[in-house]
């Protein structure tokens, strides 16, 4: 199993918390599950962050908090690799919001932008607007979790589909 997760956050820094989640539950043929949901980060979102999502602080006002979320995405990412697009920044986000409520997240990553380098290479730029752009994947409603995390999905299947060289592990150990 693989779990296909997108956040918009706050911003990339020490203290940025998630605004929004969506998160893909995949069998590496199909999706077999979905979790979407804006979270309240009980923090001011920047203007910076309101232009290039279209999240602003109304919108998640009366969203429910990651704790309230918390179960879903446990759920969904249990025994599956956490998958995504530059994995480490979304995959320390999420640890950051469990260690929060005291709990330990622990999941293993693939990610997709290391996996296109190797499985395509020589493409102009491994960002996900531009690979999706190369790759001829469209995406809807860019910059938000959903978005995103659905080009990742058919990106991911792409990725399954011409991965020759076995580097994406067929079963979860």
């Amino acid at each position: 199993m693989y779990a296909i997760v997108d956040i918009e956050t706050t911003g990339g820094g020490g203290n940025s918390r998630i605004t929004e989640i969506a998160v893909f539950r995949h069998n590496g043929v199909e999706v077999v599950d979905f979790f979407h949901s804006l979270i309240n980060p009980e923090i001011f979102i920047p203007p910076f962050i309101t232009r290039l999502t279209g999240i602003d602080n109304l919108m998640v006002q009366d969203a429910p908090t990651f704790s309230e979320v918390q179960d879903s995405v446990r759920r969904l990412t249990l025994d599956a690799w956490f998958v995504a697009h530059n994995a480490k920044f979304d995959y320390g986000f999420l640890k950051k919001e469990f260690g929060a409520l005291d709990e330990y997240f622990q999941r293993d990553l693939l990610c997709t932008v290391q996996l296109s380098r190797k499985i395509f290479p020589g493409l102009k730029s491994y960002s996900l607007g531009n690979l999706c752009e190369s790759l001829q994947i469209l995406i809807e409603n860019r910059h938000r979790a959903e978005g995103d995390a659905a080009a990742t999905v058919k990106l991911f299947e792409l990725l399954l589909q011409n991965d020759l060289q076995k580097l994406i592990p067929m079963d979860y150990a």
